[in-house]
């Protein structure tokens, strides 16, 4: 698996295939530059250079480069890579061909301590400097291909990697006075951002000038955002989180963003209601995986035009074809997404989106 990373590295001898790597051990200060590299192995990992890693990815059967930007205290060997094999795996699955790629910041390893909860905002906004250097290398490469490049590049930002993600696009903005429209989606999962951030004049703005869609998953009883806000008001910063609420005015939103209630169906993946974009209690792809699949195919959020706010429900729950029944809540009937033939996208079929209420 190819990453990106400007956490502290290890180097071993140079080689005609690049130099080994190791994450240090013990170091997570955030570096002003990026490494390249490719994981060859359960901790082993070697250096390849950006023009080969770009090389390849354009070389490569993917139609999508999936970014995947993780949260708060996640190490690399233990949390990164398996999640983002898994994720590949499962988009596979549901046939969106799809390459991830991590972009490995450094965080705090204990998870569940808030005490590495502060250290990892400044990390996070730290390492928006070398990210924002990878988007300028990027588009320097690709001004530089005799073939433009084809493959669809996306971006999946996890809780914090959120602040990560509006650190690089804002610093890149600073350097180049604006951001091209370099992403096809930016899906903001559970994100620990405020939640009017995407508004213009606030600081998230740019990244819905990044991308044709902006897609904002959002579930009220995520525990680990209930904590953040908790600890954040306990620092005298007052603000609701975007993934605990969604926008907090999708009006005052441009019109490329989507907010996605997954409030149904994010304690089926996890007891915390906060990594949501996987499987389901019983390794089933969840709600949310299901839903990824699909826009990444079409490229659209809902199969009718111009929904701006859906609401997940359970795949699994109702007999397979049959018709999802109305919300109590919901204005409208709920329109089934299909997906291809196969074992996964017959399942896929029992999962509805609901036009929720206007927050």
């Amino acid at each position: 698996m190819l990453f990106v990373t400007n956490h502290p590295v290890l180097t071993g001898p140079e080689t005609p295939e690049g130099r080994s790597l190791r994450f240090h051990p013990e170091d997570r200060e955030p570096r002003a530059s990026l490494v390249y590299g490719e994981r060859l192995g359960p901790g082993r990992y070697r250096e390849i250079g950006a023009e080969r890693l770009f090389a390849r990815l354009a070389a490569g059967d993917a139609r999508h480069i999936l970014l995947y930007v993780h949260g708060f205290s996640n190490p690399p060997e233990e949390r990164v890579f398996p999640t983002a094999r898994h994720l590949e795996r499962r988009l596979r699955e549901l046939g969106a061909a799809v390459t991830v790629v991590p972009l490995i910041w450094p965080c705090g390893i204990r998870l569940g301590y808030l005490r590495d909860y502060f250290a990892d905002q400044d990390s996070a906004d730290m390492s928006g400097f070398a990210f924002a250097r990878l988007l300028g290398r990027f588009l320097d490469w690709r001004e530089g291909q005799s073939r433009p490049c084809l493959r669809h590049l996306e971006v999946l930002a996890h809780s914090m990697g959120n602040r990560v993600l509006r650190a690089a696009l804002v610093r890149f903005v600073e350097r180049h006075g604006a951001v091209p429209a370099v992403f096809r989606n930016v899906f903001m999962m559970a994100a620990d951002v405020a939640n009017e951030t995407l508004e213009p004049g606030r600081a998230g703005h740019t990244i819905t000038r990044a991308a044709r869609n902006v897609l904002v998953y959002y579930a009220p009883d995520d525990f680990a955002l209930r904590t953040s806000k908790l600890v954040n008001l306990a620092n005298r910063v007052v603000s609701r989180r975007l993934g605990h609420t969604g926008p907090e005015s999708l009006e005052r939103t441009p019109r490329n963003v989507v907010a996605i209630d997954c409030d149904l169906v994010n304690d089926e993946s996890d007891p915390l209601g906060h990594t949501y974009f996987l499987d389901d209690g019983e390794g089933r792809p969840g709600a949310v995986l299901h839903h990824l699949a699909f826009v990444l195919r079409t490229g659209t959020a809902a199969r009718r035009p111009g929904l701006r706010h859906l609401r997940l429900l359970p795949p699994y729950r109702r007999r397979r074809g049959a018709e999802p029944s109305p919300s109590s809540t919901a204005s409208s009937r709920a329109s089934a997404v299909s997906s291809r033939s196969g074992a996964m996208a017959k399942q896929s079929r029992t999962w509805a989106a609901l036009p929720s209420p206007k927050p």
